[in-house]
């Protein structure tokens, strides 16, 4: 059976981010760009003159702006279902934990469905291909197979990863007793998980990881007994991290050391580690990091809605430390937009530490290939022949770009944000002419507020 092919033609500017034939300037973008894709992988890419003229589909791209398929490397996909919650509106991250874990012990089956389809969706729509979820609660029967499938209909390239909370209020933790789960229990679910769903092979649309709530919510020894465990399938480690100045408090307070430190005693760094926010990292903790390839999620729009601080990501990067972008749950940031994230990330850098503390281009770098290799990905995050088929077109000639012509990429950052025009995940077109492709939108959105509605009248919420 011959594979099937796609040419992307006629794109105003096409950004490769391959830096292995030209620095991350203008050298690696393309004015009237093309990619052709055979079976799912980029073959060519170039000036459209020199591809192919012909394709089983063909999508012309003129007035286009196209980049690799962003990579989001943090998110709770359920907190979707639980947006401005009142009550927890103003409040840092451990009160507005505390007010919503009453709410999500109603969690079930599909709830955890239809809130990953959505945000997928939400997602995509943004110019994502590539999404780490991080799902810590498990009431009522729910499983991370529920998110994996959900993934699997809307066509994302998806990193599930098994979260867990095992020390309740009663042994010192922040989370209610009654969603804590045993040790035993979540350890042989992880195992479940990784050899039934993790593909390791190259271009996998489904991988899974490890990913112990955080260390106020398990014990070391599960930290521990995770990363032995996870070393011994291959698969990826995640958790929370110096998130806010209670999380350090709560590390000196517990444990006689500050973050990472506690890292390194129970093993996560490595090339094979994520930790999200790392707002409150110091210099020798930096170092630690970019010394052993550990990776940063960082979640802007989420550490300014919880007070939580800015991250010092311009002395990440200079250290040498991967990071990438994440919007993190849709309860804490409240939206799940990618372009988004990256304009307030490099906003944020500037408040601290000037007007050139970061480029939109190296902003972009951190929304795809950055988080591609925080996700120990090599085959996503750059727009060149071996690569995955992920690729994402924006709409130049819009409003929100209007006199904005000299400097197109530029513009996707400094201006908007705005939805994408074309999302292609695997080769497959999830996203054409800015409306969802792989599931009825209106059927989404109905679902979706009929499971939300039901997790808030169970909770006793009323308007």
């Amino acid at each position: 059976m011959t594979a099937s092919t796609l040419l992307l033609k006629n794109a105003h500017l096409l950004c490769t981010m391959d830096t292995s034939t030209a620095p991350l300037d203008r050298g690696a973008e393309i004015v009237n760009g093309g990619v052709f894709v055979r079976g799912g992988i980029i073959e060519q890419v170039g000036n459209s003159d020199d591809l192919p003229d012909h394709a089983d589909r063909v999508i012309d791209l003129a007035g286009h702006i196209v980049i690799p398929g962003m990579v989001n490397t943090h998110h709770h996909l359920f907190q979707n279902l639980t947006r401005v919650v009142p009550a927890a509106q103003n409040a840092p991250l451990f009160g507005w934990l505390k007010t919503l874990y009453p709410i999500w012990q109603h969690l079930g089956p599909d709830h955890i469905y239809w809130s990953t389809a959505l945000g997928l969706a939400e997602l995509a729509l943004s110019g994502c291909t590539t999404s780490s979820d991080h799902l810590y609660i498990y009431p009522n029967g729910s499983r991370l197979d529920d998110s994996l499938a959900a993934a699997q209909e809307i066509g994302m390239r998806f990193h599930g990863t098994r979260g867990s909370m095992s020390i309740g209020e009663s042994q010192g933790g922040l989370p209610p007793d009654y969603l804590t789960e045993s040790e035993p229990a979540i350890l042989a679910d992880s195992q479940r998980l990784v050899e039934t769903h993790h593909d390791a092979s190259r271009f996998a649309m489904t991988r899974v990881a490890l990913a112990p709530c955080s260390p106020f919510s398990v014990s070391m020894d599960l930290m521990r007994e995770t990363a032995t465990m996870a070393r011994s399938y291959g698969v990826g480690l995640h958790t929370h991290l110096a998130e806010n100045s209670e999380d350090i408090d709560y590390s000196l307070a517990s444990f006689g050391m500050r973050p990472g430190d506690y890292a390194e005693a129970v093993g996560w760094v490595g090339a094979d580690v994520w930790h999200a926010h790392c707002v409150q990292l110091d210099s020798s903790e930096i170092d630690l990091f970019a010394r052993t390839a550990t990776g940063v999620a960082h979640c802007p729009c989420s550490n300014m809605r919880l007070a939580s601080g800015i991250a010092p990501i311009r002395q990440m990067l200079d250290a040498g430390v991967n990071v990438g972008l994440g919007v993190d749950g849709s309860a804490s940031n409240d939206s799940g937009h990618m372009l988004n994230e990256a304009r307030q990330a490099m906003l944020l850098q500037r408040v601290m530490r000037g007007g050139d503390a970061m480029t939109v281009r190296e902003t972009l770098a951190m929304a795809t290939r950055g988080g591609a290799a925080v996700l120990g990905r090599d085959d996503i995050g750059v727009l060149a022949p071996g690569y995955a088929a992920d690729i994402v077109a924006f709409d130049c000639r819009c409003i929100d770009f209007a006199g904005a012509a000299w400097d197109p990429l530029a513009a996707l950052v400094f201006c908007g944000p705005v939805k994408a025009a074309y999302t292609i995940i695997n080769g497959r077109v999830v996203v054409a002419n800015g409306a969802l492709e792989t599931m009825d939108m209106q059927a989404l959105l109905r679902n979706h507020q009929i499971m939300s509605a039901d997790l808030m009248q169970k909770s006793g919420f009323t308007r």
